[in-house]
């Protein structure tokens, strides 16, 4: 069978990349100041490689606080174009370090078109390429339509040196759509930078909604076959007695939706240790993605059925 540079190239990664990798989420809280946030998350992510993580992955929005609770057109002046600050800060960090890192950016992409936007730098420190926000919520407090420019790339994966990875950005969360084409496309982790939490006249439906949120991802761990790791801020951001109050909880779940580690409400940093065979094993056992009726399916795509 004559194979293809692309094909040779997925066939030998999907030989190789077999072996165990250690996962690094930063729970953290943000300030005002955008470069007092990238300083912690620079040490942060310094902490986190000296206790062994190959793969670490920011919170979304991390050099900001979430500016999203208001329609305010100052809040423009937060965006950074690709490359920046932040991807300058990363590719350093990424060869100094020998790490992957997948971090949250306010990307602006020209006058007028702003983007939520995942970067990931591979250990040695290629920008490999960006993920844009696919999903994006418009909602009380979450008023993210105002500022972004839907995604137009796709969902992407990408080989880094320890795993092939997936990143996807908060909203996007709650489709399966899109952990199922992440998942397609060969993902061994799905990586969630998030900003999730409560306002205090919803304080009651709190563990509701957290719950939820955790239910949902570990979902598409066990529909896909795949490690899923979510990183959330924590902390409140706002007026006293408004604003949100971000939860964390950052977590990692294994392909049987199994609990790995999870953060509580402080500052945190999680390191976890991931198995592909764990995915070849479970996917043998519970073969979701053999038995999809794909001649099926070609209303999904359909806004309604009617």
């Amino acid at each position: 069978m004559h194979l293809t540079h692309n094909d040779s190239k997925r066939r030998y990664n999907g030989l190789v990349k077999q072996s165990k990798f250690r996962v690094g989420l930063i729970q953290m809280a943000c300030s005002l100041d955008p470069n007092e946030n990238l300083a912690k998350a620079e040490w942060r992510i310094r902490e986190a490689a000296a206790k062994g993580a190959q793969i670490i992955c920011v919170e979304e929005l991390f050099r900001s606080q979430y500016f999203c609770q208001t329609e305010d057109l100052a809040a423009f002046d937060l965006a950074e174009s690709i490359p920046g600050p932040t991807t300058e800060s990363f590719t350093r960090l990424a060869v100094e370090l020998n790490v992957v890192l997948v971090g949250s950016v306010f990307e602006r992409r020209m006058a007028g078109v702003f983007h939520n936007t995942a970067v990931v730098i591979d250990a040695g420190g290629a920008l490999l390429g960006l993920y844009r926000k696919m999903h994006i919520p418009d909602d009380p407090r979450f008023y993210e339509k105002y500022y972004f420019t839907p995604g137009d790339l796709g969902f992407r994966c990408f080989d880094t040196r320890f795993a092939r990875i997936a990143p996807l950005i908060c909203w996007d969360q709650w489709y399966p759509e899109a952990a199922r084409l992440a998942a397609l496309g060969g993902a061994q982790i799905l990586l969630y930078p998030t900003a999730i939490g409560f306002h205090h006249s919803d304080a009651a439906e709190a563990a509701t909604q957290q719950n939820a949120w955790e239910t949902i991802q570990r979902s598409h761990a066990i529909a896909n076959g795949v490690y899923v790791a979510a990183v959330n801020r924590v902390g409140h951001e706002g007026p006293a007695g408004e604003g949100l109050t971000f939860w964390g909880g950052s977590f990692v779940c294994d392909p049987q939706g199994r609990m790995l580690a999870k953060a509580g409400d402080a500052e945190e940093t999680l390191i976890v240790e991931c198995n592909p065979r764990v995915i070849e094993s479970v996917r043998r056992n519970w073969p979701f993605l053999r038995d999809r009726r794909t001649d099926a399916y070609a209303q999904i795509a359909n806004r309604v059925i009617d």
